[in-house]
């Protein structure tokens, strides 16, 4: 007589849903580096991502916790060519950790996270006085040695009737956007004066930064007190003397 095959039914598993940087990290699992694949991204669009350019655009929700995971793993190998004991020595255990959450969330953060939005104002009053903010702290990198920029910044606007005025907040965070990124101070201030004139669309604009660079301070010729300033004057301010004159010693007196 035959026997009869008891079978066991077999529990249905139950599928957890992955959240955006299990997926991230995943990608990586799968033998393709995040990075690879945010570039990839890049690439296709023939769009430029260089140090001081920003990217969020081509980056997903969820990523930038996987991007971190992978900045880290690549500190640690840095770590460890500089021969540092990181298993024995308690100062620098999770060091290769620290690094890349502070890259890619703090200080490199203008590079990954979208602009901040901007509340505008119509002109009703139809001001066209002259408006200085500032000085406003700035903390940027510099692109060669990936020292810090310590510094201030002024901005000097002047609105028209149709120009759009935008709350004083609103321009230390758009210039903390542009900064957090490595680059040079020359480009920075070109950067931030484009972006105000697109936003406000004023009859002029001048912007003034005074900063210390520490690739020259911390290493090279080791010079504490050398500070860069430099300045970038458009439409009314670059043509009327008088008016950069008037910009120019308001700063005088700060």
């Amino acid at each position: 007589m035959p026997t009869k095959k008891i079978t066991t039914p077999v529990k249905k598993a139950v599928a957890k849903k992955a959240t955006p940087a299990k997926k991230a990290s995943q990608k990586a699992d799968a033998g393709i580096p995040l990075s690879v694949v945010i570039r990839k991204r890049i690439q296709a669009q023939k769009a430029r991502f260089h140090a001081n350019d920003n990217i969020s655009a081509f980056i997903k929700p969820g990523e930038l916790e996987g991007l971190v995971d992978e900045v880290a793993e690549k500190m640690q190998a840095v770590l460890e060519s500089l021969v540092i004991d990181t298993d024995s020595d308690h100062n620098t255990k999770n060091t290769s950790r620290r690094v890349a959450k502070m890259y890619v969330q703090e200080v490199f953060n203008g590079r990954y996270t979208e602009q901040p939005t901007l509340t505008k104002f119509p002109n009703i009053s139809h001001l066209n006085e002259l408006m200085i903010i500032g000085p406003i702290t700035v903390r940027s990198a510099c692109s060669h040695h990936l020292c810090p920029i310590m510094g201030r910044v002024w901005i000097g606007v002047l609105p028209n009737k149709q120009s759009a005025l935008i709350g004083l907040s609103k321009y230390s965070r758009l210039t903390e956007w542009v900064m957090c990124r490595p680059q040079i101070q020359e480009e920075a201030v070109v950067e931030l004066a484009d972006m105000l004139e697109r936003k406000i669309k004023p009859i002029g604009v001048a912007i003034v930064m005074d900063a210390d660079h520490f690739c020259m301070q911390w290493r090279g010729v080791k010079d504490r007190d050398s500070k860069m300033v430099n300045s970038v004057m458009r439409g009314a301010f670059l043509k009327d003397p008088n008016l950069r004159r008037e910009f120019l010693s308001l700063l005088e007196k700060r």
